[in-house]
């Protein structure tokens, strides 16, 4: 299976928003990946609705919003309306995972969700044959620029063999946090399908090169 790469636009030039959109789709990513932070479920402040609204008029490819918020039960349904073509929740988070991954999906969006790097993949198993992605954090969510978590490596063939013992298949399996040349691969080789890539992408000197290497 083909790798995705999920283009993390908080490391985006937001004074060039749009030029920077263009860009990194120019290079060949296959999502953008959005990071909704509310200041509370984690130590910092993104954006929102409006900002997203404005981005699926300037862009075709799927847009892979990350809700890191303490109340996604209560706003996925803007988030959709915003122009989400898959929503992921964490976990940690979520007062009633199986409504809200029913209902996300009744508003025809796809699903996913997430696990901080402290939580177990096995708080999984009644949700996977329910949802389309797997996030896991390689980093502590909240800021990027961060170091990749080694033992994120493990969760991931840790998720493969949870699944395989269901005897389900998972559409995605994404990473995100600290995804380099170095990292990248490695996680592929753990059994990630998606790698959410940031810090390395929008500031590397040669774009195409970096998506290469990531890829290698």
């Amino acid at each position: 299976m083909t790798t995705l790469l999920s283009a993390s636009l908080l490391a985006a030039d937001f004074l060039h928003l749009e030029a920077e959109i263009k860009r990194i789709e120019a290079a060949g990513v296959s999502w953008h990946h959005l990071d909704v932070m509310d200041g509370h479920f984690v130590p910092n402040l993104t954006f929102g609705p409006p900002l997203i609204q404005q981005i699926r008029k300037i862009t075709t490819l799927p847009l892979d919003v990350h809700l890191m918020v303490s109340n996604p039960d209560a706003v996925y349904l803007q988030y959709i309306q915003a122009g989400a073509d898959l929503l992921t929740f964490h976990i940690e988070a979520a007062q009633d995972p199986h409504r809200l991954i029913r209902e996300i999906k009744e508003a025809g969006c796809k699903v996913g969700i997430s696990l901080h790097p402290n939580t177990d993949v096995s708080v999984l198993a009644p949700f996977l044959k329910e949802i389309d992605l797997v996030l896991l954090m390689s980093v502590h969510p909240g800021f990027g620029g961060q170091s990749f978590i080694p033992a994120s490596l493990e969760k991931i063939h840790a998720l493969r063999l949870l699944l395989t013992a269901l005897h389900t298949t998972l559409p995605y399996i994404s990473i995100d946090g600290g995804v380099n040349a170095q990292t990248g691969p490695q996680a592929i080789a753990a059994g990630a399908t998606v790698l959410v890539a940031g810090t390395f992408l929008y500031r590397a000197s040669d774009l195409s090169k970096a998506i290469h290497a990531l890829q290698a």
